[in-house]
């Protein structure tokens, strides 16, 4: 697998014995996203929801396998939240891992760097387990996981009324546990970034 300016480092992690993951935020809010219906023509559907920009945060990680991992939170992910995910990769995954992502400042703060630095005191089962590389530049293109917020959001929650932030974390985790028995629908993700 290449995807172009990430050739190196994945060709480096296959030859370590790496799992790859590519890995991206999104937020969910309680306004629906509409899509087009079946309805028949003159009865057109209308959707009732709370005009507010309450959301869950969500950070996701995919491999070329076809897994899918998320963590969910209900505030703004800072760097703590972001440690919290890349543990959940590592207590998931076994072996080494190759996290690649944007280049978003949380993603290069201070406290992900010392969580790095920190790994290798949990014991030699952890040294050099996990890397992080960048995507270059701003390149949403070039990250398959931006194909999942796609899915979620106009296929597996469309059109989708949510009541408050609990009813949304319920909805969502229910979409997650679809999409999570649909692994193709995550390789044609990676297909459709130009990563096989």
């Amino acid at each position: 697998m290449a995807c172009g300016a990430l050739a190196r480092p994945q060709a480096n992690c296959e030859a370590e014995g790496r799992t790859i993951i590519f890995s991206d935020e999104s937020g969910f809010y309680l306004l629906p996203a509409v899509v087009s219906t079946y309805a028949p023509v003159g009865q057109t559907p209308c959707l009732r929801s709370v005009l507010t920009r309450d959301h869950l945060s969500v950070i996701s990680g995919i491999t070329p396998e076809g897994r899918l991992f998320v963590y969910i939170r209900e505030s703004a992910f800072d760097s703590a939240g972001v440690i919290g995910f890349l543990e959940h990769l590592l207590r998931s995954i076994p072996g080494k891992l190759l996290v690649i992502w944007d280049g978003a400042t949380i993603h290069r703060s201070r406290e992900i760097k010392a969580f790095l630095s920190g790994l290798s005191e949990r014991g030699p089962e952890y040294e050099g387990r996990l890397q992080l590389e960048r995507l270059p530049g701003y390149a949403p293109e070039l990250n398959p996981d931006e194909g999942i917020w796609r899915h979620l959001k106009r296929v597996e929650m469309k059109n989708l009324c949510c009541r408050n932030l609990e009813h949304l974390k319920e909805e969502l985790r229910k979409a997650v546990r679809r999409l999570r028995h649909k692994p193709h629908i995550v390789q044609s993700c990676f297909a459709h970034a130009g990563c096989v």
